[in-house]
Protein backbone atom coordinates (compact mmCIF):
# COMPACT_ATOMS: atom_id res chain seq x y z
CA UNK A 1 0.00 0.00 0.00
CA UNK A 2 1.16 3.52 -0.71
CA UNK A 3 2.88 5.20 2.23
CA UNK A 4 0.73 8.25 1.51
CA UNK A 5 -2.47 6.24 1.81
CA UNK A 6 -5.34 7.58 -0.29
CA UNK A 7 -4.42 11.22 -0.93
CA UNK A 8 -5.27 13.73 -3.63
CA UNK A 9 -3.94 17.04 -4.88
CA UNK A 10 -6.24 18.68 -2.36
CA UNK A 11 -3.73 17.99 0.44
CA UNK A 12 -1.46 20.50 -1.32
CA UNK A 13 -4.14 22.92 -2.51
CA UNK A 14 -5.67 23.22 0.96
CA UNK A 15 -2.42 24.07 2.77
CA UNK A 16 -1.23 27.56 1.91
CA UNK A 17 1.29 27.60 4.75
CA UNK A 18 3.55 25.05 3.01
CA UNK A 19 5.35 26.03 -0.19
CA UNK A 20 5.49 23.51 -3.02
CA UNK A 21 8.88 23.77 -4.77
CA UNK A 22 8.69 24.88 -8.41
CA UNK A 23 10.29 21.68 -9.69
CA UNK A 24 7.72 19.54 -7.85
CA UNK A 25 4.84 21.70 -9.12
CA UNK A 26 6.11 21.37 -12.68
CA UNK A 27 6.43 17.58 -12.37
CA UNK A 28 2.93 17.22 -10.88
CA UNK A 29 1.45 19.28 -13.69
CA UNK A 30 3.45 17.41 -16.32
CA UNK A 31 2.34 14.00 -15.04
CA UNK A 32 -1.30 15.08 -14.87
CA UNK A 33 -1.28 16.58 -18.37
CA UNK A 34 0.31 13.43 -19.77
CA UNK A 35 -2.42 11.39 -18.10
CA UNK A 36 -5.07 13.68 -19.58
CA UNK A 37 -3.45 13.43 -23.00
CA UNK A 38 -3.65 9.64 -22.80
CA UNK A 39 -7.26 9.68 -21.61
CA UNK A 40 -8.35 12.10 -24.32
CA UNK A 41 -6.75 9.85 -26.93
CA UNK A 42 -9.70 7.48 -26.32
CA UNK A 43 -12.13 10.18 -27.44
CA UNK A 44 -13.78 10.45 -24.03
CA UNK A 45 -14.53 13.52 -21.91
CA UNK A 46 -14.00 13.19 -18.14
CA UNK A 47 -16.29 16.07 -17.06
CA UNK A 48 -15.22 16.12 -13.41
CA UNK A 49 -11.57 17.15 -13.21
CA UNK A 50 -10.64 18.70 -9.86
CA UNK A 51 -8.05 18.36 -7.11
CA UNK A 52 -10.08 15.70 -5.28
CA UNK A 53 -10.14 13.50 -8.38
CA UNK A 54 -6.38 13.47 -8.96
CA UNK A 55 -4.92 10.84 -6.66
CA UNK A 56 -1.37 10.76 -5.33
CA UNK A 57 0.25 7.32 -5.19
CA UNK A 58 3.66 6.40 -3.80
CA UNK A 59 4.58 2.70 -4.09
CA UNK A 60 6.61 1.59 -1.05
CA UNK A 61 10.32 1.81 -1.71
CA UNK A 62 9.95 3.89 -4.88
CA UNK A 63 10.68 7.31 -3.37
CA UNK A 64 8.34 8.76 -6.00
CA UNK A 65 4.80 10.05 -6.17
CA UNK A 66 2.56 9.53 -9.18
CA UNK A 67 -0.68 11.27 -10.08
CA UNK A 68 -3.68 9.18 -11.10
CA UNK A 69 -6.78 10.69 -12.63
CA UNK A 70 -9.81 9.06 -11.01
CA UNK A 71 -13.62 9.13 -10.78
CA UNK A 72 -14.84 8.48 -14.29
CA UNK A 73 -18.52 8.40 -13.39
CA UNK A 74 -19.37 11.18 -15.87
CA UNK A 75 -16.94 10.14 -18.61
CA UNK A 76 -18.51 9.81 -22.05
CA UNK A 77 -18.13 10.83 -25.67
CA UNK A 78 -18.54 14.44 -26.74
CA UNK A 79 -22.20 15.47 -26.81
CA UNK A 80 -24.70 18.15 -25.81
CA UNK A 81 -25.21 16.91 -22.24
CA UNK A 82 -24.13 19.53 -19.73
CA UNK A 83 -22.99 17.74 -16.58
CA UNK A 84 -20.47 19.14 -14.13
CA UNK A 85 -20.32 18.33 -10.43
CA UNK A 86 -18.64 21.49 -9.15
CA UNK A 87 -19.04 25.06 -10.30
CA UNK A 88 -15.48 26.41 -10.03
CA UNK A 89 -14.25 24.14 -12.81
CA UNK A 90 -17.24 24.60 -15.10
CA UNK A 91 -16.04 26.06 -18.39
CA UNK A 92 -17.65 29.18 -19.92
CA UNK A 93 -19.19 27.24 -22.81
CA UNK A 94 -21.09 25.01 -20.38
CA UNK A 95 -23.21 27.99 -19.37
CA UNK A 96 -24.44 28.36 -22.95
CA UNK A 97 -27.67 26.73 -24.06
CA UNK A 98 -27.22 23.58 -26.17
CA UNK A 99 -23.44 23.99 -26.20
CA UNK A 100 -21.37 21.12 -27.58
CA UNK A 101 -19.40 19.64 -24.69
CA UNK A 102 -15.95 18.59 -25.87
CA UNK A 103 -12.68 17.56 -24.29
CA UNK A 104 -11.91 21.25 -23.93
CA UNK A 105 -14.10 21.34 -20.79
CA UNK A 106 -11.56 19.02 -19.15
CA UNK A 107 -8.73 21.33 -20.17
CA UNK A 108 -10.43 24.33 -18.56
CA UNK A 109 -11.13 22.31 -15.40
CA UNK A 110 -7.49 21.22 -15.33
CA UNK A 111 -6.45 24.87 -15.58
CA UNK A 112 -8.68 25.66 -12.59
CA UNK A 113 -7.17 22.69 -10.74
CA UNK A 114 -3.65 23.99 -11.31
CA UNK A 115 -4.77 27.51 -10.39
CA UNK A 116 -6.02 26.27 -7.03
CA UNK A 117 -2.94 24.11 -6.51
CA UNK A 118 -0.81 27.25 -6.79
CA UNK A 119 -3.00 29.95 -5.20
CA UNK A 120 -5.01 27.74 -2.79
CA UNK A 121 -8.28 29.26 -3.97
CA UNK A 122 -10.58 29.35 -6.99
CA UNK A 123 -10.68 32.38 -9.30
CA UNK A 124 -14.48 32.19 -9.30
CA UNK A 125 -16.76 30.13 -7.09
CA UNK A 126 -20.29 31.56 -6.80
CA UNK A 127 -23.12 30.05 -4.76
CA UNK A 128 -25.01 28.38 -7.60
CA UNK A 129 -24.94 27.63 -11.32
CA UNK A 130 -26.92 30.73 -12.28
CA UNK A 131 -24.70 33.14 -10.35
CA UNK A 132 -21.54 31.47 -11.62
CA UNK A 133 -22.82 31.81 -15.19
CA UNK A 134 -23.62 35.50 -14.71
CA UNK A 135 -20.17 36.15 -13.30
CA UNK A 136 -18.46 34.29 -16.15
CA UNK A 137 -20.41 36.31 -18.74
CA UNK A 138 -19.23 39.55 -17.13
CA UNK A 139 -15.60 38.59 -17.67
CA UNK A 140 -13.43 38.23 -20.76
CA UNK A 141 -10.78 36.12 -19.08
CA UNK A 142 -9.49 34.85 -15.76
CA UNK A 143 -7.28 37.58 -14.34
CA UNK A 144 -3.74 36.81 -13.30
CA UNK A 145 -3.41 36.59 -9.50
CA UNK A 146 -0.48 38.22 -7.69
CA UNK A 147 0.45 34.79 -6.33
CA UNK A 148 1.63 33.70 -9.79
CA UNK A 149 4.78 35.68 -10.60
CA UNK A 150 6.23 33.26 -13.17
CA UNK A 151 5.39 34.66 -16.62
CA UNK A 152 5.90 31.34 -18.39
CA UNK A 153 3.67 29.52 -15.92
CA UNK A 154 0.92 32.11 -16.35
CA UNK A 155 1.26 31.85 -20.13
CA UNK A 156 0.45 28.16 -19.84
CA UNK A 157 -2.41 28.63 -17.39
CA UNK A 158 -4.00 31.41 -19.43
CA UNK A 159 -4.10 29.09 -22.46
CA UNK A 160 -5.69 26.33 -20.38
CA UNK A 161 -8.21 28.87 -19.03
CA UNK A 162 -9.01 30.45 -22.41
CA UNK A 163 -12.75 31.25 -22.51
CA UNK A 164 -13.09 30.34 -26.19
CA UNK A 165 -12.91 26.52 -26.42
CA UNK A 166 -11.73 26.75 -30.03
CA UNK A 167 -8.67 28.71 -28.89
CA UNK A 168 -8.09 26.66 -25.73
CA UNK A 169 -5.10 24.35 -26.08
CA UNK A 170 -5.14 20.56 -25.80
CA UNK A 171 -3.23 18.53 -23.22
CA UNK A 172 -0.74 17.53 -25.91
CA UNK A 173 -0.16 21.16 -26.85
CA UNK A 174 0.20 22.12 -23.19
CA UNK A 175 3.04 19.63 -22.80
CA UNK A 176 4.93 21.53 -25.52
CA UNK A 177 4.62 24.83 -23.66
CA UNK A 178 7.94 26.48 -22.66
CA UNK A 179 6.97 25.88 -19.03
CA UNK A 180 7.92 22.25 -19.69
CA UNK A 181 10.39 22.59 -22.56
CA UNK A 182 12.54 25.63 -21.74
CA UNK A 183 16.15 25.39 -20.61
CA UNK A 184 15.09 26.28 -17.07
CA UNK A 185 12.42 23.58 -17.01
CA UNK A 186 14.91 20.94 -18.07
CA UNK A 187 17.82 22.02 -15.87
CA UNK A 188 16.18 23.23 -12.64
CA UNK A 189 15.72 19.86 -10.97
CA UNK A 190 16.61 18.60 -7.52
CA UNK A 191 19.40 16.18 -6.70
CA UNK A 192 16.78 13.68 -5.54
CA UNK A 193 14.96 13.85 -8.87
CA UNK A 194 18.23 13.23 -10.68
CA UNK A 195 19.18 10.36 -8.35
CA UNK A 196 15.82 8.62 -8.84
CA UNK A 197 16.13 9.01 -12.61
CA UNK A 198 19.66 7.56 -12.48
CA UNK A 199 18.44 4.56 -10.49
CA UNK A 200 15.89 3.85 -13.22
CA UNK A 201 18.60 4.07 -15.89
CA UNK A 202 20.78 1.61 -13.98
CA UNK A 203 17.82 -0.75 -13.54
CA UNK A 204 17.21 -0.69 -17.29
CA UNK A 205 20.87 -1.46 -17.98
CA UNK A 206 20.56 -4.38 -15.56
CA UNK A 207 17.78 -5.81 -17.71
CA UNK A 208 14.61 -4.33 -16.26
CA UNK A 209 12.45 -4.12 -19.38
CA UNK A 210 9.65 -2.32 -17.56
CA UNK A 211 11.64 0.92 -17.36
CA UNK A 212 10.15 3.65 -19.54
CA UNK A 213 11.22 7.08 -20.72
CA UNK A 214 9.23 8.62 -17.88
CA UNK A 215 11.17 6.67 -15.25
CA UNK A 216 14.43 8.11 -16.54
CA UNK A 217 13.22 11.68 -17.01
CA UNK A 218 13.83 13.70 -13.82
CA UNK A 219 11.37 16.38 -14.93
CA UNK A 220 8.56 13.82 -14.53
CA UNK A 221 9.61 12.80 -11.03
CA UNK A 222 7.80 14.04 -7.92
CA UNK A 223 9.80 13.25 -4.80
CA UNK A 224 7.92 11.47 -2.03
CA UNK A 225 9.80 13.54 0.56
CA UNK A 226 8.20 16.71 -0.82
CA UNK A 227 4.62 15.45 -0.67
CA UNK A 228 5.06 13.96 2.81
CA UNK A 229 5.54 17.50 4.12
CA UNK A 230 1.84 18.11 3.46
CA UNK A 231 0.72 15.11 5.53
CA UNK A 232 0.61 15.22 9.36
CA UNK A 233 3.34 13.05 10.88
CA UNK A 234 0.84 11.07 12.94
CA UNK A 235 -1.03 10.02 9.80
CA UNK A 236 2.23 8.95 8.15
CA UNK A 237 3.14 6.89 11.22
CA UNK A 238 -0.24 5.15 11.21
CA UNK A 239 0.07 4.41 7.49
CA UNK A 240 3.54 2.96 8.02
CA UNK A 241 2.18 0.82 10.84
CA UNK A 242 -0.57 -0.53 8.58
CA UNK A 243 1.96 -1.30 5.87
CA UNK A 244 4.18 -3.15 8.34
CA UNK A 245 1.22 -5.20 9.55
CA UNK A 246 0.41 -6.20 5.98
CA UNK A 247 4.02 -7.24 5.46
CA UNK A 248 3.88 -9.37 8.60
CA UNK A 249 0.66 -11.04 7.43
CA UNK A 250 2.28 -11.92 4.10
CA UNK A 251 5.32 -13.36 5.89
CA UNK A 252 3.07 -15.58 8.00
CA UNK A 253 1.18 -16.83 4.95
CA UNK A 254 4.24 -17.19 2.69
CA UNK A 255 7.15 -17.79 5.11
CA UNK A 256 9.55 -18.83 2.36
CA UNK A 257 9.10 -15.74 0.22
CA UNK A 258 11.17 -12.59 0.45
CA UNK A 259 9.83 -9.98 2.85
CA UNK A 260 7.99 -7.29 0.95
CA UNK A 261 9.38 -4.69 3.37
CA UNK A 262 12.64 -4.79 1.44
CA UNK A 263 10.98 -4.94 -1.93
CA UNK A 264 11.40 -2.11 -4.40
CA UNK A 265 8.40 -1.97 -6.70
CA UNK A 266 9.30 -2.36 -10.38
CA UNK A 267 8.85 0.78 -12.42
CA UNK A 268 6.12 -0.82 -14.48
CA UNK A 269 3.95 -0.61 -11.38
CA UNK A 270 5.16 2.65 -10.01
CA UNK A 271 5.56 4.78 -13.09
CA UNK A 272 2.71 3.53 -15.20
CA UNK A 273 0.21 6.21 -14.42
CA UNK A 274 -3.03 4.26 -14.80
CA UNK A 275 -6.29 5.94 -15.62
CA UNK A 276 -9.22 3.80 -14.59
CA UNK A 277 -12.62 4.32 -16.18
CA UNK A 278 -15.26 2.52 -14.14
CA UNK A 279 -18.75 2.94 -15.67
CA UNK A 280 -21.77 3.14 -13.38
CA UNK A 281 -22.53 -0.49 -14.13
CA UNK A 282 -19.73 -2.83 -13.06
CA UNK A 283 -20.81 -5.28 -15.74
CA UNK A 284 -19.73 -2.80 -18.40
CA UNK A 285 -16.25 -2.60 -19.91
CA UNK A 286 -13.38 -1.40 -17.73
CA UNK A 287 -10.74 0.61 -19.53
CA UNK A 288 -7.27 0.76 -18.06
CA UNK A 289 -4.96 3.12 -19.88
CA UNK A 290 -1.30 2.73 -19.09
CA UNK A 291 0.29 5.64 -20.87
CA UNK A 292 3.87 5.01 -19.82
CA UNK A 293 3.84 1.74 -21.72
CA UNK A 294 2.09 3.37 -24.69
CA UNK A 295 -0.62 0.72 -24.82
CA UNK A 296 -4.31 0.41 -24.03
CA UNK A 297 -5.61 -2.70 -22.28
CA UNK A 298 -9.32 -3.42 -22.54
CA UNK A 299 -10.67 -6.14 -20.28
Amino acid sequence: MSLLGVRTLDIIASQHQITLPSNALRALMKQTLEGMRAFHSTGLVHRDIKCDNILLHSPPGSGRVYTKISDFGFAKKEDLTNTQTYLAGTSPEQFQKNALITQKVDIYALGITFYKLITHKYPLNERNFKEQGIKIKQLKRIERPSKISDNILWNLLSQLLEFDPNKRITAEEALQNPYFTSHEAITVISKEQQDLASLATVAQLDGDQSITEFDKDPTFIVEETIIKQFIPSEILKNQQKLNNEKVKEKEEIYPNTQSSSSEVYPSSQSSSQSLQFLPSSYSEIIFIIIYCNRRIIIS
